[in-house]
């Protein structure tokens, strides 16, 4: 395959399963919300939830990812020489770290489906303002490069966390 389409693949890929990783989480926290109303009220939404989530999970999520996971590695073999970057040795390690991103979110998904609810409504939020930092940090990197200033480049990441940390928490309050 062409290198051009095969990057096209590759950030079609990316986005789709960005997508569906920020609808999954804002599901989490609208089925794990539903388990406050009343009984049948609670009954329906969790019903809907749990079908919503499963349709994205295992037919956009995880294909997504998996097509990321293929295509990735075949853009490296066709420019190997990215590989002697220090940025690409970060957005490595960043895309590791996504994927246990997905991994967890596997995992609340898992336990959602078997009315299961470890994680309250906030931490739910937090935990989808995950994903944002994670496209940021990844995003800049494979488009500045090496023209990254670390120093700028770590903290407008840290800024971005508090700014997500103190929205999600004068959300909160609006709310009490």
């Amino acid at each position: 395959m062409e290198l051009l389409p095969l990057k096209a693949l590759h950030i079609i890929f990316i986005v789709t399963w960005f997508a569906g990783l920020f609808y999954i989480v804002r599901l989490f926290i609208y089925q794990r919300e539903a388990q406050d109303k009343p009984a049948q009220e609670r009954d329906i939404l969790t019903k809907q939830f749990k079908l919503m989530s499963r349709r994205l999970w295992r037919g956009i999520t995880w294909p997504s990812a998996i097509l990321t996971a293929i295509t990735g590695p075949w853009l490296l073999m066709k420019l190997p020489g990215y590989l002697d970057q220090p940025w690409m040795h970060l957005k490595l390690t960043l895309v590791v770290l996504l994927y246990a991103y997905h991994l967890y979110c596997h995992r609340v998904f898992t336990q959602q489906q078997d009315d299961k609810y470890t994680l309250d409504s906030t931490q739910l939020r937090i935990w989808n303002e995950v994903a944002t930092l994670f496209l940021f940090a990844i995003v800049f990197l494979v488009v500045c490069k090496g023209l990254t200033n670390w120093y700028i480049y770590g903290g407008g990441i840290a800024a971005l966390a508090i700014a997500l940390l103190v929205a999600i928490i004068v959300y909160n309050r609006r709310l009490k």
